[in-house]
Parts: C-alpha cells; sequence; structure tokens
C-alpha cells in the first residue's frame, strides 16, 4: 500500500454508470477499485480477496444483495466493511440490510460525496477495530479475526447482529453497557424500533446461555445490559 492509497474497495453494481461515476470519483481520492457487476462473481471475489470496504448494490443479477451479504457473514466468515446501496427507502428495508450484515446504508440516488465520506468512515472505523483478539468471558471466548465463538468447548453460531452485539459485550465486559450505545454502535443513525434490540437478545440469550448451567448476559434494569460470570466475580470478591 502506497502513502496515498485510502484501501481497496469492491464495488458490487450492476448499473454501470453509478459503478464508473463512484469508481472515477474514489480513485482520484486513493482509492483502489474492483468490480463486480453481479452477486456471484461479487460473492467470489469478496471472500477469495481482502478488501478495505464493499459497496454493495441491493438489486443484483444471480443473487441479491442481502443473500450475498448474509453468504459473506455467515458463510464466509467475513468482518470486511459493507456499505449498501439501494432505491428501498423505508425503515423495514434499512433494518432488513442491517440485520444481513451490512454496516452502512445509503438511499438511492446519492451524492457521491456522501459514498465517498461514508466509505471512509468505514474504513476508520474497521481499522480501530481490527484487534485480531480473542476476547474471554467466563467459558466463552471469540476469536475476532476468525470470528469463531465458542463456550465450554463447544462452537456456537449466531447472526451477524448478534456477532456485533456480543463482539461489544465482550469487549466491555464485566462493565454495563447502555442500551442507546449498543444501538448506536451497531445500527449507526438508522435506529430500529424498540423491540428489535430486545429481539435480538432474546436469540443470542438462546444461543450463548440457555444450554448451559449459568447465564452469561445479564439485564440491568434501567441501565443496559452487561456480559459477566457472576460466580467467578462472587469467588473473586
Amino acid at each position: 500500500m502506497g502513502a496515498d492509497d485510502q484501501g481497496l474497495i469492491l464495488m458490487i453494481e450492476d448499473n454501470h454508470d453509478i459503478a464508473e461515476m463512484a469508481s472515477e470519483y474514489l480513485e482520484r481520492r486513493g482509492y483502489r477499485m474492483d468490480f463486480a457487476a453481479d452477486g456471484l462473481t461479487g460473492l467470489h471475489l469478496a471472500v477469495t480477496n481482502t478488501y478495505d470496504c464493499i459497496v454493495l448494490d441491493l438489486m443484483l443479477p444471480g443473487m441479491d444483495g442481502l443473500a450475498l451479504c448474509r453468504r459473506l457473514r455467515q458463510d464466509g466468515k467475513s468482518s470486511t466493511p459493507v456499505i449498501m446501496l439501494t432505491a428501498r427507502d423505508t425503515l423495514d428495508d434499512k433494518v432488513q440490510g442491517l440485520d444481513a450484515g451490512a454496516d452502512d446504508y445509503l438511499i438511492k440516488p446519492f451524492e457521491i460525496r456522501e459514498l465517498a465520506a461514508r466509505v471512509s468512515a468505514l474504513i476508520r472505523r474497521s481499522r480501530r477495530q481490527v484487534s485480531h483478539e480473542v476476547l474471554t468471558v467466563g467459558d466463552m471466548t471469540l476469536d475476532t479475526s476468525t470470528l469463531q465463538l465458542k463456550r465450554g468447548g463447544k462452537d456456537l453460531s449466531v447472526s451477524p447482529i448478534a456477532l456485533k452485539l456480543l463482539t461489544i459485550l465482550m469487549r466491555e465486559s464485566p462493565k454495563v453497557v447502555s442500551r442507546r450505545d449498543i444501538e448506536h454502535e451497531v445500527w449507526g443513525d438508522v435506529l430500529p424500533d424498540s423491540d428489535t434490540l430486545r429481539s435480538h437478545l432474546y436469540n443470542l440469550r438462546k444461543v450463548i446461555d440457555k444450554p448451559f448451567d449459568r447465564p452469561l448476559l445479564h439485564t440491568i434494569h434501567s441501565a443496559g445490559y452487561r456480559l459477566a460470570d457472576l460466580e467467578v466475580e462472587a469467588a473473586e470478591s
């Protein structure tokens, strides 16, 4: 990477005019670009190469953006930042895209300067978060580079959003994390309805707590949530 290299971006977009406009603008600002015009080619490139950010259209031939994003997160175990481009502008559409694993969401038509700003922000945030560490709470571990989650030596599988929630809570453990801080870090400015976080945490508990002897995820009334092994804390106090 050269001194002026801002990063390598994969643009998966079947609209030639949008792809050409965005690439010219971003290349002038120091980014290197790869392209795919359909979902299958895009997914292949995304899982076989290392990118700093993926700009993903929602409506694509071969495989739509939602399916691609889910497979990238769940099968490819990729944490590459994804910004989704779409003409769908309802809150439900945005939440659906973010639940599929997208990190940001931009409505068409968009200002190219806004796309560049969001790409830059995602890359900065991602580079700060790339720690390649193993987070541990009680008998649960999460490898942030491979996204491998285990509890009691057993492999666990959770959704992309649940993985983000878990990373936040494990990183901050044993501190309490407020509902507002969690929602802001996971969904940014596109906040979901009041039941969305509760629903994701309910599903997360079914995976990380229900099969085991004691819970690690705790609701702190009027304060937020925290991950902690209470038996270990009591023994150490």
